[in-house]
C-alpha cells in the first residue's frame, strides 16, 4: 500500500492575523487533499453505492497521516485569507507526481492509489512500488 511519509505545504495568506489557527486550517486541508488523492472513492454496483456509511468510505485515519510541515508566507501589506480550501489543490498532483519520479507510471485519475497503481503496474508489467 501507498504511504506518504512527509508532506511539506506552503501558503501565501495576505496579513497572518493568528498564525497557529491558520497553521491548524492549513494541515487539515492538506490531510482532505490526501484523502482525495489516495482513499476516497465511491463506489458503485448496480445503480447503488456500496460504501454509502463511514464504516465502509475510505478516508485517511491516523495511522495514514504523514508528518506535515507548513510553511505560511506572511504578506502584511495584503489582505488575510483563509487557509480552509486552498491548500487541499496541491496534494494530489505532488503525490502523483512524487509516484511518477519513483515509478515512472503517471495516474491521471483519483483515487491514485492503492488500486490506480495497481492497475497501471500490471498494464506496464512493474513490480509494487512504495513511496515514503
Amino acid at each position: 500500500m501507498l504511504h506518504v511519509g512527509r508532506l511539506v505545504t506552503a501558503f501565501d495568506c495576505g496579513a497572518i492575523v493568528n498564525p497557529d489557527s491558520l497553521a491548524n486550517q492549513v494541515e487539515g486541508a492538506a490531510m482532505m487533499g490526501l484523502g482525495g488523492a489516495l482513499f476516497e472513492v465511491i463506489d458503485f454496483a448496480g445503480g447503488r453505492i456500496r460504501n454509502a456509511s463511514l464504516a465502509a468510505y475510505r478516508v485517511p485515519r491516523l495511522p495514514d497521516l504523514p508528518d506535515v510541515d507548513v510553511v505560511l508566507i506572511d504578506q502584511p501589506d495584503q489582505p488575510s485569507a483563509g487557509g480552509g480550501e486552498t491548500p487541499i489543490v496541491a496534494v494530489a498532483p505532488a503525490v502523483a507526481n512524487a509516484i511518477f519520479t519513483a515509478s515512472g507510471v503517471r495516474l491521471r485519475a483519483m483515487p491514485l492509489a492503492p488500486g490506480g497503481l495497481v492497475q497501471a503496474e500490471s498494464a506496464h508489467g512493474e513490480g509494487r512500488v512504495g513511496i515514503s
